[in-house]
């Protein structure tokens, strides 16, 4: 098999490549229209095409076929592509990719009681932060896993749960502005991670040290390496969302960690008044 070959996809997706070709002619009209500088766009086009290698390749096929490989693509879903893509800071070059009209529409709808009850709630750090753990955690079960990997819905949707999650997440936390408008206080953007790679770092500790087969859906559906043995595949799984993982998001704290460090920098002083000098006394004035 040709390296070339890994880019055939496994199992072909309409939806997808409309969705990754949608965003691709967004974001290449929008960086006509307003600088974007080149690091910001090698960046964006990182973050995009680490998606679709995960997503739309014949790597998918390993990741349903052994458990270490399955969590290196939540990985790169969760953590590695959300994170870089999000650098990029898309927003402002998508939306100036749309048609005038469009825009004008979005920005009325955004405006709509529905759409701002949405956000409060859908962009709410707290709910952000609870989403970005539990669609992990919540794939981790091993009755869940079982079921998501035999049916090819169910596995549509986790992993598609699992990126949505993390580019929510790491959008929040790499948002570079004050609060407001950001949703997020420059210190809770900092604390987060610390916050939400704790529960990861237990359950990828707990996997790594399982001595119970916690996956035989794996074994049942087919190693794509025979030569490894379950519990060390299982291991390695284990590891890759202990140790990986926690290391992304501490450099994501540091991202934000620097971003407070500016904004702290960048806060207006508030000027204290000079006290007024008092007028000397004339001898007239003394009478």
């Amino acid at each position: 098999m040709s390296l070339l070959s890994l880019l055939d996809p496994w199992e072909p997706s309409p939806v997808l490549v409309a969705v990754f070709l949608a965003v691709t002619v967004l974001y290449a009209r929008g960086a006509r229209r307003i600088p974007v500088t080149l690091a910001r766009q090698a960046a964006f086009w990182t973050g995009l095409t680490l998606f679709y290698l995960a997503l739309h390749t014949r790597l998918d096929y390993y990741a349903e076929h052994q458990f270490f490989v399955h969590r290196l693509q939540h990985l790169v879903l969760h953590h590695l592509a959300p994170l870089v893509l999000m650098s990029a800071y898309p927003g402002a070059v998508l939306r100036a990719g749309l048609p005038l009209a469009w825009r004008r529409n979005l920005r009325r709808w955004q405006r709509g009681t529905a759409a701002r009850m949405a956000a409060a709630v859908l962009l709410n750090p707290t709910f952000v932060s609870l989403a970005f753990v539990i669609s992990v955690v919540f794939w981790l079960v091993p009755s869940v896993q079982f079921v998501a990997m035999l049916d090819w819905r169910i596995y549509t949707f986790m992993n598609w749960s699992v990126a949505v999650t993390g580019l929510a997440y790491w959008w929040m936390l790499l948002d570079h502005r004050r609060a407001p408008p950001s949703r997020a206080r420059p210190g809770l953007r900092v604390l987060s991670p610390v916050i939400t790679m704790t529960p990861q770092i237990l359950v990828g500790a707990i996997i790594t040290f399982s001595t119970q087969d916690l996956y035989p859906i794996f074994t049942i559906c087919g190693r794509a390496f025979t030569g490894i043995a379950p519990a060390l595949d299982q291991s390695l799984g284990g590891l890759i969302m202990w140790v990986p993982a926690a290391v992304l998001e501490a450099i994501g704290a540091m991202m934000a960690l620097r971003h407070m460090m500016r904004l702290s920098a960048s806060s207006p002083r508030v000027a204290v008044p000079k006290p007024r000098a008092t007028p000397p006394r004339t001898v007239g004035a003394q009478r």
